[in-house]
């Protein structure tokens, strides 16, 4: 028996509701009820996309809070055109809280479909448009995303991390090749991410936004919050930036764990070691203490200097094999090319990590 499999088995939990474990044998405990911890995530796009396509393995207790700051692409068009949130990232959110029966799989195809055409729908996703007309429709975004998730049969909430669209700025030094020395703001999502120069630190506009409600409470009454993986600059510290939600981050009593990403970013993050990114973390959330920082194995070539950087949020390293061994991923945001998380592994990661430094007993 190979060591993936033991992992897998692992992974097998049991129906809240009945007491099986997914195989129609009755568990263990029988048909006692078993209580799976609260979850909320943060991030966007592909990252977090990955994280809540594990963590939809292990509870059914889960949460994505999605930065809507993007202004490229459908999204941005949508954005400019109509003032709305961005749809994009609350879509791929969706998407991956899609279960893997014919329904779930059938839907997230579907709203992940872009229209290739030669005329002003080219480029657009389903889901897009179809989160945009609910918008429009009932005058309120999370009944909204509520809704397209019934739809969906999603396996979780989503929910946006503030309830205006926000724009990114950035202080940049070597923006411009040619000026290699001198730093500049750098405005919008899309420019950030792709900028060559180096990334010295970001901001929001407006820089006291109203987080949504909801998302304030679900990390309040959270067991457990994930941030990352994903775009550092664009997509995890954002969430920071909110000042309601960077509250309620410090004041929750949940356990709180960081995902590294499995290497640098081209453009933002090119250069960064693992402890640098916990370095840039901590000088836009001082205050933030975290309890676990996740890393590939793999993609950690200095562990004690990865494990100083995680005292000074008072955190515990675990290393875990979680990358995808099928190579590189060419999905649809990641960058093509860009190493991709094996969803079964990462949730192997995130539940050993959720029994070994829960505050209470096992989940199941």
């Amino acid at each position: 028996m190979t060591g993936r499999t033991l992992r897998l088995r692992r992974l097998r939990r049991l129906n809240p509701a009945t007491g099986e474990d997914g195989t129609g044998r009755a568990g263990r405990r029988g048909a006692a009820k078993v209580v799976a911890p609260k979850v909320v995530a943060l991030g966007g796009g592909m990252g977090l996309s990955a994280s809540l396509a594990a963590l939809r393995r292990i509870t059914g207790e889960l949460t994505a809070v999605v930065t809507v700051a993007d202004d490229g692409g459908s999204s941005g068009r949508l954005r400019e055109e109509l003032g709305v949130l961005p749809p994009g990232d609350l879509r791929k959110a969706l998407a991956a809280l899609c279960g893997d029966d014919d329904w779930g799989q059938t839907w997230a195809r579907v709203i992940q479909h872009r229209f290739q055409s030669k005329g002003d729908l080219h480029g657009h996703a389903v889901g897009n448009l179809l989160i945009v007309a609910l918008w429009e429709q009932l005058g309120d975004p999370v009944q909204a995303l509520d809704l397209v998730g019934r739809l969906l049969g999603a396996q979780g909430r989503v929910l946006p991390m503030s309830a205006v669209p926000l724009e990114l700025q950035a202080l940049v030094k070597g923006h411009d090749p040619a000026r290699p020395e001198e730093v500049d703001t750098v405005r919008g999502q899309a420019t950030v991410a792709l900028t060559p120069g180096e990334v010295l630190s970001v901001q929001v506009v407006p820089s006291d936004p109203p987080a949504v409600p909801e998302a304030v409470a679900a990390v309040l009454d959270a067991d457990w919050v994930v941030l990352g993986p994903g775009s550092w600059f664009s997509s995890v510290i954002p969430h920071l930036l909110v000042p309601e939600l960077l509250d309620a981050l410090v004041a929750t009593k949940a356990r709180k764990v960081l995902s590294l990403n499995l290497a640098p970013q081209p453009g933002e993050t090119e250069g960064f070691s693992p402890q640098r990114h916990l370095e840039v973390l901590a000088r836009h959330a001082p205050k933030l203490a975290l309890d676990v920082v996740l890393a590939d194995e793999a993609a950690v070539p200095d562990r004690e200097s990865l494990a100083d950087a995680a005292k000074r949020f008072g955190a515990a390293v675990e290393l875990a094999p979680v990358a995808w061994l099928g190579g590189t991923s060419q999905a649809e945001g990641s960058g093509g090319g860009s190493p991709k998380h094996d969803p079964e592994l990462l949730a192997a990661a995130y539940d050993r990590i959720f029994r070994m430094h829960g505050r209470i007993g096992p989940w199941r």
